[in-house]
């Protein structure tokens, strides 16, 4: 599987314990993660604890948003996010904004951007959340593409080409 990172990504994931990835770092439109070929079509926003608050104020909220509104065009899209919801409801976190604040902002952009946040609760959790998900998000694309070139007679020319 090739992982595709952005290139603004400052503490990338590594997978090292993943035998089957390659990663690639690259410039990516939405997201921190994407697979290669289909960055049009899934991309997971990694943010840890005080980078998401940091995104809910001010000029990194009004961008934050414009990333969210990108992930709408997706078919897939989540934010991922390497701490629980009850750190930051209990204000784990550096900064003043107020925890209430933070949550409802959360929850406004959820139903606002119609996007998912993971609270996937450690950095160790969020790594397994996206290597999973890109990796059933390929399995389910394989089995589609099949399905459509079988539909047009093709499956069996592609698999006799590839021979």
């Amino acid at each position: 599987m090739m992982i595709v990172i952005d290139s603004r990504e400052q503490n990338p994931f590594t997978f090292a314990e993943r035998e089957d990835v390659e990663t690639i770092v690259g410039t990516l439109q939405t997201g921190d993660y994407s697979l290669q070929g289909l960055e049009d079509r899934i991309a997971l926003e990694r943010k840890s604890l005080n980078d998401l608050t940091s995104c809910l104020i001010g000029a990194n909220r009004e961008r934050f948003e414009r990333e969210l509104c990108r992930g709408r065009g997706l078919e897939f899209f989540a934010v991922v996010v390497e701490a629980s919801f009850g750190e930051l409801a209990s204000k784990q976190y550096w900064g003043g904004l107020n925890p209430h604040a933070a949550a409802q902002s959360v929850i406004a952009f959820q139903i606002r951007h119609q996007v998912n946040f993971i609270w996937a609760g450690s950095r160790r959790s969020a790594e397994y959340f996206v290597y999973w998900t890109l990796s059933k998000f390929l399995r389910e694309a394989e089995t589609r593409y099949k399905t459509i070139l079988k539909a047009h007679g093709k499956l069996q020319e592609a698999a006799l080409s590839a021979a």
